[in-house]
């Protein structure tokens, strides 16, 4: 039998079969990207709110079309709608062995919802100083057409300006501006540290310093896991 990979992430009597995991964090703390390679390794589905209530919309449910009304007229989609979707795609048989929610809850309200239909045993938190975040978010860049991102310090495109996929012309973001990113800031920590005191009273949040490259947050992540 071929041993596991020293740095793999395993089973233990820390780490149970199941990985019911809650990522935390700031816009731009790159949840999604560590949550993506963490999925993958795992064989967990990855579950972020924006790609759930679009799968639902496409999949054409009773629920997706519901929330589809609710998008498309640039409205929120009200968290008890969310919270049905995402108890419909927690059902689905890639979820059995658990799931990486990336996004949500984001305040007490939700995270008491959640508790309702699956426990939580993990919550990641990524801490990252505000001055980087900002510096982060402004320089980031997204393609219209595919949706690929791109940072124009730390990841710029092949052709400046363009995507390497499609060679679409890319374009920042209006909540991207320095001004709307401390303001997203503003409104993240508002709601998110009485979420994170709710969590810590349970014993789940392990900090994750978001800092460094992808490859050094990784290797933070799998300490956390351990």
């Amino acid at each position: 039998m071929t041993p596991a990979p020293a740095n793999a992430i395993q089973s233990s009597p820390s780490l149970p079969l199941m990985h019911r995991i809650v990522l935390l964090g700031p816009p731009g703390a790159g949840k999604g990207t560590q949550a993506k390679r963490l999925a993958k390794e795992l064989g967990i589905p990855h579950l972020s709110t924006g790609e759930l209530l679009r799968a639902a919309a496409s999949a054409g449910t009773a629920l997706g079309r519901e929330a589809d009304g609710y998008m498309r007229q640039g409205r929120l989609v009200p968290d008890a709608l969310v919270l049905g979707i995402l108890r419909e795609r927690l059902a689905a048989a890639d979820a059995h062995r658990g799931f990486i929610l990336d996004g949500y809850p984001r305040n007490v309200a939700q995270a008491q919802s959640l508790a309702e239909i699956t426990p939580v045993e993990q919550v990641l938190y990524f801490e990252i100083p505000e001055s980087v975040l900002v510096d982060r978010l402004s320089q980031r860049r997204n393609c219209p057409t595919c949706g690929t991102v791109y940072n124009l310090v730390t990841q710029p495109p092949r052709q400046s300006g363009r995507c390497d996929r499609d060679g679409t012309p890319l374009i920042q973001r209006t909540d991207d501006s320095e001004e709307a990113v401390r303001t997203r800031l503003a409104v993240y920590r508002e709601a998110t540290v009485p979420l994170l005191d709710l969590y810590r009273t349970q014993g789940l949040v392990r900090t994750v310093p978001a800092g460094g490259s992808v490859e050094e947050v990784d290797a933070r992540v799998r300490a956390a896991l351990h």
